[in-house]
């Protein structure tokens, strides 16, 4: 199956020929040790497609994105779902498995709960970064090692603020290029999976409300979405880094010690 059809900005590095799902999670969580899993998101035109998909569940309850999400990261499981399965438009729609239309922009679900005014939630609703409708029917969220999804569209990285910025680091190691994030505030998806989907570009985002609060995230996760291309980039430079003294876990220096003898490791030109 091809890829979203997307706004796709030519930065970034090329599509690797094959993926070795397992190694890579292996050299991810050997530079990050990261405490949740890394999991994969895939959309697909056809509900008849998720018959395709090994030791695939299904839901048995409603729910939202955040919480099928939630079962691969925390659970390991690989889930399917369809609109139908999703607690409300604001889920199916970021994803483009529900019609962003007038209903839904005019955010009327959002306003006098996340915004003062039908305005606000208006104009909140028309900041989000979503999957335009039509094309999709479902969506699947795996553990990545299991390379279920060959190659998904996106990959989710959950991560501390201090691993995320050494994971940022190791993007940035080489083809070096600035990273600007927005904040749309609640829907936080739509700055990571659905940014990630409709841009073809890493998007970083703080989790929201809902995403803690139905998706287990905890209080420090940060969540990276990205297309996979980019994973063999960020663990080459998370390795350049390591080389250099440059590593997770960050040891705290002291706040009043001397600071050259500790910058002369990665920094030989101190004195």
């Amino acid at each position: 199956m091809t890829p979203p059809e997307v706004l796709r900005a030519p930065e970034g590095p090329p599509e690797p020929a094959t993926y070795d799902w397992p190694k890579l999670v292996d050299e991810l969580n050997r530079w990050l040790r990261l405490r949740t899993t890394p999991v994969g998101m895939k959309l697909f035109p056809r509900v008849e497609d998720l018959d395709t998909i090994p030791r695939l569940r299904r839901p048995k309850a409603v729910h939202t994105l955040d919480q099928i999400v939630a079962q691969a990261a925390r659970l390991g499981w690989t889930v399917g779902a369809t609109a139908e399965d999703l607690v409300s438009p604001q889920c199916g729609a970021v994803v483009g498995l529900r019609p962003q239309d007038e209903e839904w922009l005019s955010g009327k679900r959002m306003a006098n709960v996340w915004f003062a005014t039908i305005e606000d939630a208006a104009a909140h609703q028309r900041a989000m970064d979503v999957v335009p409708y039509g094309r999709y029917r479902a969506v699947v969220v795996s553990p990545l090692a299991s390379g279920r999804l060959n190659p998904p569209d996106v990959c989710l990285i959950y991560a501390t603020p201090a691993q995320m910025i050494l994971f940022i680091n190791g993007l940035q190691w080489s083809g070096y290029r600035k990273f600007q994030w927005g904040c749309v505030g609640e829907s936080s998806c739509a700055d990571s999976w659905g940014r990630a989907l409709a841009t073809g570009e890493p998007s970083l985002s703080i989790p929201c409300y809902a995403e803690r609060r139905y998706g287990g995230v905890m209080e420090d996760e940060l969540l990276m979405a990205l297309p996979p291309r980019y994973l063999p980039k960020v663990i080459e430079g998370l390795a350049q880094l390591s080389a250099r003294g440059l590593r997770y876990p960050i040891p705290p220096y002291g706040i009043q010690a001397d600071a050259r003898a500790g910058m002369a490791v990665s920094y030989p030109q101190t004195r």
